[in-house]
This record gives C-alpha cells, structure tokens and sequence, in this order.
C-alpha cells in the first residue's frame, strides 16, 4: 500500500519552517515529443529524491498539456506533478496542484488577474489544489520567453529594494508563496541580494528558478534563502545535472538536520 502524497502546500511550507531544501524539475510541454521514450527514458525518477514535477511554460499551447501531465505522472510516483501555467489555457485535473500565479513584478492587468478570473471556475471543478503565488520575473536585461509573452518588464537584479517593496505589497495582497524566476534561459540567476530582500519582506516559502546552470548557482541561491529551486532548461542541456543537484540537496539537507 502506498504512502498518500502530502499536499504541495504542505511539502512548501514544512521547506520553510524546518531550514531543509526542496528541489522541483519542471517540465516544457512545447519540448515533450514521444510519451513512450519518456517514460522508458525517466522511469528512474519516481525513486530519485525530487521533491515537485513542474509543467508549464510561457507559450499558450495547450494541445498536448494534459497529454504530458498524464505521462509526468506515471514516472513521477509519488511525487506530485505541479502545474506551472503560462495561461489559463495549461490545466490538467490530473496534476496534484497548480501554482494560481499574479505576475506582480509586471503591471500587465492580463497577468495580474486577467487569466486567473479565466482559470478559476475551471481550477475549482478539477478540484486542484491552488496555491496563491506571487510570481516576480526578476533579470539584469535578458529577454526571455516570459517577459515576451506577458509583455513586462522585470525587476532587475540590481534593485533588491525594489523587489522587496514588490514582494511586500504581495504579501499583504494575501499570497502564500513568492516564486522568482529570472526566466527560462536566463544567462544569471535571481540575485543573492533579491532572495534575501524578498525572504526578509514576506516569511513566507520562497521558489526561485531560471539560469540555475551550475552547482555554484544552485548553492548561492539556496544559502540566500531559496526553499525550494526550480531547474528545467540546464536539466535539458545537461541530464545528469539533474543528478548533481539532488547529490548537493540531499547532502546539504542532512548537514542542515545534524546542525
């Protein structure tokens, strides 16, 4: 008999109150191409230790998304399969949770509630579990898919006050979660110097993805205050790079349980 899965709220704030450090591989529907080499390939993963399955992107392609999430479960386990939606158009009620993103950091009224008052009638009859995200796009200048499609600016890495003020007008907004992301392909990560304005601002479990290419990035983001970080791209580029970081999480998690 199988263990029931916690639910992802659950998993995100025992990161935050325990010190531990959660780690998320998220998935781009627009680069999954054979369901049956998927899961042959990635069979491995529903006993690796990865803490979340992310699916999602910032195009609004939504012809084969249930189709992946559907394959993401059958390697995933236990582990829940979190969707990360570019637009209303990305839901599966087969998921364990959606992340019910506001992209705080732009002033596109699109993506501040414009598809959320699409998605949620739909979120409520899957009856997925929702989880209210501030999600901040946070870059020195690099134009990726997201800014793009949203049609925001980000914060830049150089104005951690400014990421702060954001994080905290957020966090009195009533959302749950901050998620920044320097965006998919990004050449630098989200700044130490933002992760630890936002933690300071909001106390609250804290995401962090986009350009976490190496093992030294990985660490930087996690000592600044990451709860759990999200790596999809290097991952693609590099797939034992997943396994790199899973070794460095589960080490670092263990030290941090001695301490």
């Amino acid at each position: 008999m199988s263990t029931p899965k916690k639910k992802v709220s659950r998993i995100l704030k025992d990161f935050h109150s325990s010190g531990t450090k959660g780690l998320a591989w998220l998935l781009d529907p627009d680069k999954f191409i054979n369901p049956v080499l998927f899961e042959d390939e990635y069979a491995w993963v529903k006993d690796s230790f990865l803490d979340l399955i992310f699916v999602g992107g910032s195009t609004l392609s939504r012809d084969n998304f249930r189709d992946v999430v559907v394959s993401v479960k059958k390697v995933a386990g236990n582990i829940p399969v979190v969707i990360f939606p570019g637009s209303q158009m990305q839901l599966a009620q087969e998921a364990d949770a959606i992340l019910f993103l506001s992209l705080i950091s732009g002033r596109n009224p699109e993506y501040l509630i414009g598809q959320q008052v699409l998605a949620a009638p739909i979120v409520k009859k899957m009856n997925l579990e929702a989880l209210a995200t501030a999600y901040m796009l946070v870059n020195e200048g690099d134009i990726t898919s997201v800014q793009y499609v949203t049609q925001t600016l980000p914060l830049p890495n150089s104005k951690p006050s400014l990421a702060k003020a954001t994080a905290l007008a957020g966090h009195y907004l009533g959302m749950k979660y901050f998620f920044m992301d320097a965006g998919s392909g990004a050449k630098s990560p989200v700044s130490s110097e933002v992760i630890k304005a936002v933690k300071s601002a909001t106390n609250k479990p804290i995401i962090v993805g986009g350009g976490l290419d190496s093992l030294e990035k990985v660490k930087n983001a996690y000592e600044s205050g990451a709860d759990l970080l999200v790596i999809g791209n290097a991952i693609e580029k590099d797939p034992s790079f997943l396994a790199k970081v899973l070794d460095y999480k589960v080490l670092l998690n263990l030290s941090l349980n001695v301490n």
